[in-house]
């Protein structure tokens, strides 16, 4: 089956598709040095239309700053904050709204204009327009979660947070997925053959918890709890932790995120050791090698980058630099799965 039904065009999707993989990659960036400078409730308002353009002089600059200070946020944490200190913030924030309408705009544009040439498959179609959606719903999350930091917190709520994560690395594998269809010029769906390999499976749906996971220790500033590694302060576990008596879905409590993040971190990567094994020693596919070493060494980087975010007093850059390298470690698996999958059609 085709996925685009006149051939002229197809150069035309596919560059697109790459555009948009690389705002969504951008965007998932600079969102993460948003949180990880507390910009998030720097601006307080919808503004779907206004909030295009920036404050222009000291009076509008002014205004948006004497929003903030309303907030729990500046009250508590930045009471001596300056009008030069809030612009700093603003700028992470206003980049990350702006960024959020160009991926929506580069998105719909095209997307109506092919719908117009009739040049899409049924199957890309649909595809297209649950991306859409999702980039829509996108929209409505992050503001739904700028809300949970203006009603009586200082911070936003760490569930939204990791739900308005997850939406854009969502959007992120399926932005993927179309790709490497469009480039091989084939069909295979991301969940068929669900008994296929299902160690992979497994392996990739306990790295998309772990994006979860990682989300509620940003937003709970949970990796300010235990700053040592292997062990926590000394112990093998963390003994502000009562594990006989605990609620085991207790997912507001710091010590026990990280414990979470950590583990979680451990499983996926032994796991991926025996994918490796089944890789090279049963199923033989040497062109599947090169991409699962790749991603091996991106598992490692990705796990040093935790640690030394811990080590380091969660430094902004050495935090932002794991954020990015799950970018990529995420790109690669999604890449090895669809070497990995059978195809469909």
């Amino acid at each position: 089956m085709l996925l685009i039904l006149k051939n002229q065009y197809h150069k035309a999707v596919t560059t697109w598709i790459i555009l948009m993989i690389f705002l969504v990659a951008s965007i998932i960036t600079i969102g993460g040095f948003t949180r990880l400078t507390d910009s998030g409730l720097s601006i307080t308002q919808w503004e779907l239309f206004k909030g295009v353009f920036p404050p222009l002089n000291t009076s509008e600059w002014q205004e948006y700053f004497n929003l903030y200070k309303k907030t729990d946020q500046f009250k508590y944490l930045f009471p001596s904050m300056s009008l030069q200190e809030f612009k700093y913030i603003f700028f992470w924030e206003y980049i990350h709204r702006l960024l959020g309408r160009i991926i929506g705009l580069t998105f719909i544009i095209p997307f109506i204009y092919f719908i117009y040439k009739k040049i899409l498959s049924k199957y890309l179609f649909l595809q297209l327009l649950i991306i859409f959606f999702l980039i829509l719903f996108q929209g409505i999350i992050g503001w739904y979660m700028v809300l949970s930091g203006l009603d009586n917190s200082v911070t936003v709520s760490h569930y939204r947070l990791s739900l308005h994560l997850f939406t854009a690395f969502l959007i992120f594998f399926l932005l993927i997925w179309t790709y490497l269809n469009l480039k091989h010029v084939t069909i295979k769906y991301f969940f068929s053959n669900y008994k296929y390999f299902l160690s992979y499976k497994i392996f990739f749906l306990l790295l998309s918890l772990q994006i979860i996971i990682g989300a509620w220790v940003s937003g709970l500033d949970a990796g300010k709890i235990y700053q040592s590694w292997p062990t926590y302060n000394g112990e093998m576990l963390p003994d502000d932790i009562n594990f006989k008596n605990f609620n085991f879905f207790d997912f507001s409590n710091n010590s026990y995120v990280q414990f979470l993040h950590r583990n979680l971190g451990y499983i996926i990567f032994f796991l991926f050791i025996y994918i490796g094994y089944k890789i090279f020693f049963i199923y033989k596919e040497k062109k599947w090698y090169n991409i699962y070493i790749l991603t091996f060494f991106f598992i490692l980087l990705q796990i040093f980058l935790g640690v030394f975010t811990l080590l380091s007093n969660l430094n902004i850059y050495v935090a932002l630099l794991h954020q990015i390298s799950s970018i990529f470690l995420t790109l690669l698996s999604i890449n090895l799965y669809f070497l990995i999958q059978k195809n469909t059609i």
